[in-house]
């Protein structure tokens, strides 16, 4: 991007859109273009109408061209140094956790707890601290996200005509991923399709909540059952056919089943019980991606469960196999 001119004594940016940055969504540009402004900012000026393209408003998700003027209305933009310094334990977690890397991708396994852009409230996220770790990478970009509390593989892009083909990519529903979940009870089906309309709702308290309503947009997973551990708890695999907020938490929960560990879509009492068995988060693993790179080749990747979660699972396969001998005897 390039700046057409001068800002005006106003504040105002105008931005002119490079052939390379066709075909983004403006508010992935803006995010972009207005580092440490947060999202909710962002998208607040463009709803309002602040930000134009060549003069016209637009909506957060209308395409931009190349030779496009972007207007930009007086924002504070964080300043470099204002971004928090990225701890040495995490840049050495980060570098452990990375999967695949090539020339134009990384693909990570991110650690349950760390958000994966800073903004409403967290001023530090994966991005931030993967830009700190690769400081001579000149374009990193997420490629889609995941819930701070959800780990596994996320990919980052290390060029913009990565970016435009995996995104193209997950519009048309051209990349695979697999999740691992553990539920709460005895899932009786050993394949089963949630097909539930999911909306966006927002509570009193401003907290965002997901559910299922007629007039949500249509939502598909597809589970499998992994391993069961009784009555107790479930072991699935989740496939989302289709790419929704917080999809997988709701429709287990939908079916029944909520996962364990979940604060906000999950059965307090359950969480609380497998605290003890040393389940201290969401159990919700991004295991498996599977796409076609640009030049035809098939990546796979899978990101290994964290410690923890193993142990708590052979914890649980402990307990079941001393009811089932106490109840032989």
């Amino acid at each position: 991007m390039s700046d057409t001119n001068q800002p005006a004594a106003n504040g105002v940016r105008y931005i002119e859109v490079e052939e390379d940055q066709a075909g983004q969504r403006i508010d992935n540009f803006l995010r972009t273009a207005l580092k440490g402004v947060p999202k909710s900012m962002i998208y607040r000026i463009v709803r309002k109408g602040e930000v134009r393209v060549n003069k016209k408003r637009i909506k957060p998700d209308g395409r931009i061209q190349g030779g496009d003027i972007i207007r930009i209305p007086p924002i504070r933009v964080a300043e470099p140094n204002e971004v928090p310094i990225v701890g040495k334990a995490l840049l050495e977690l980060l570098e452990q956790s990375i999967l695949y890397e090539s020339k134009a991708l990384i693909v990570i396994n991110k650690p349950s707890g760390l958000a994966v852009h800073g903004g409403s409230g967290i001023n530090l996220g994966l991005i931030e601290a993967m830009r700190q770790l690769k400081p001579e990478e000149r374009f990193l970009e997420l490629v889609h996200r995941l819930d701070r509390d959800t780990s596994g593989c996320i990919m980052i892009a290390k060029k913009r005509s990565m970016l435009r083909h995996l995104h193209e990519a997950l519009r048309q529903n051209r990349v695979n991923k697999i999740y691992h979940a553990l539920v709460v009870g005895r899932w009786e089906s050993k394949d089963h399709s949630v097909d539930a309309p999911l909306r966006k709702n927002e509570l009193q308290s401003g907290e965002r909540i997901v559910r299922v309503q007629p007039d949500g947009k249509a939502s598909l997973t597809r589970f499998k059952i992994l391993r069961r551990f009784g009555v107790l708890a479930t072991l699935v695999e989740a496939k989302p056919v289709t790419g929704r907020t917080h999809q997988i938490r709701v429709h287990t929960q939908f079916a029944g089943h909520p996962i364990i560990g979940d604060d906000k879509y999950g059965v307090e009492s359950i969480n609380r019980d497998m605290k003890k068995q040393g389940i201290r988060r969401l159990f919700l693993h991004s295991a498996m991606l599977d796409v076609e790179l640009p030049d035809g080749e098939r990546l796979q990747v899978k990101a290994p469960l964290e410690q923890s979660l193993t142990q708590a699972l052979e914890r649980l396969a402990d307990q079941q196999n001393k009811i089932f001998q106490g109840a032989s005897e």
